[in-house]
């Protein structure tokens, strides 16, 4: 029992430490740009070496997207323990619409518009963040595939479609904050690209 409290110990650590580097790296990017800040500059403001940041952090876009990332595993997470009775696109609309992400809290908190201009300018300010972004929700859509059943190109085809309407209200939530107006009908809009995947496209 006490070896398991050690670990779980060094685990939060380790948790506690990586949250710290992410934040920061975060606070510095939204002030400066992401392409104008370095690891060291990271490092050296969370108080951590450079090794211990990329001990974490496979790549500076990694510190940018951990939120992000980890917020598209949830989704994926979410699908995979749905009630029986419930399908994969049943599922993805649920947790999209409200499991907390920006795009679900824009009508409660007040700060998560200036949450999304701030990572829409900063992501839109990057070519290497744009094409990690991408990437991100690839790796997405591969790992939800991967936990549905059946045949696997049905299963790519599915998280590809669910992952595409995700993908589609981000980039109209980008067009409308970089255009200098406020994202508007999100969950009418997602509720119409559902029913679109769920009737199938004709």
């Amino acid at each position: 029992m006490k070896k398991r409290g050690r670990m779980g110990l060094r685990e939060e650590k380790k948790e506690r430490t990586r949250r710290q580097i992410a934040d920061t790296a975060w606070v510095l990017f939204a002030d400066r740009g992401f392409e104008q800040v370095t690891v060291a500059e990271v490092a050296a403001e969370a108080g951590v070496s450079e090794a211990t940041v990329f001990n974490y952090f496979a790549s500076k876009e990694d510190l940018f997207f951990e939120r992000l990332d980890r917020y598209g595993l949830s989704l994926v997470d979410g699908v995979a323990s749905r009630p029986a009775a419930e399908s994969p696109l049943a599922a993805f609309r649920r947790l999209l619409l409200t499991s907390g992400g920006l795009l679900a809290r824009l009508d409660e908190d007040p700060r998560a518009l200036d949450r999304l201009r701030t990572i829409n300018r900063v992501i839109a300010g990057s070519p290497s963040l744009r094409a990690r972004e991408q990437l991100s929700f690839a790796r997405i859509a591969e790992t939800l595939a991967a936990s549905l059943p059946g045949d696997p190109v049905t299963a790519h085809v599915v998280a590809y479609s669910l992952v595409g309407v995700q993908r589609s209200l981000v980039q109209h939530v980008r067009t409308a904050i970089l255009a200098g107006e406020i994202p508007d009908d999100l969950a009418a809009r997602a509720e119409q690209a559902f029913t679109l995947l769920e009737h199938g496209l004709g």
